[in-house]
């Protein structure tokens, strides 16, 4: 069965995972989601991830944080998606709780969180908001 959006399929089994309470995640790998992966990590809302190679196919393996046995993350949204694409140029980019929330931006320059986006002066395609 053919996948039509493949980075909704990574958020929904990051959030599945973490209401179950599991350590960890595994996901086909492709270079867009272990680069949406980086900039979570970089973020802190996730605590590691690898890339590895299974049967000539990659699987991107990514560890989950928890604090005080909650989740980081309390919400992970898709915000653009293949039947409605969301582009926003860096003055309209969303916040998301004020700044303490981050939106993840695909921009020319490769994914990037808003403020860095903001901060660059690029804008770009809006594809998910975490908290």
């Amino acid at each position: 069965m053919s996948m039509h959006d493949p980075i909704a399929d990574l958020l929904t089994r990051i959030r599945n995972a973490q209401r179950a309470g599991k350590p960890d995640v595994s996901a086909p790998a492709s270079t867009l989601k272990v680069a949406l992966v980086k900039v979570l990590k970089d973020e802190g809302y996730v605590a590691d991830y690898a890339v590895t190679r299974e049967d000539g196919k990659s699987r991107l393996d990514v560890q989950l944080k928890y604090h005080d046995g909650r989740p980081v993350i309390d919400r992970l949204e898709r915000v653009s998606r293949p039947g409605l694409r969301i582009y926003r140029g860096r003055t309209q980019l969303p916040k998301v709780l004020g700044g303490m929330g981050t939106v993840i931006v695909s921009t020319p320059k490769g994914l990037m969180t808003d403020a860095q986006a903001r901060a660059a002066g690029h804008g770009g395609e809006v594809l998910c908001i975490v908290s």
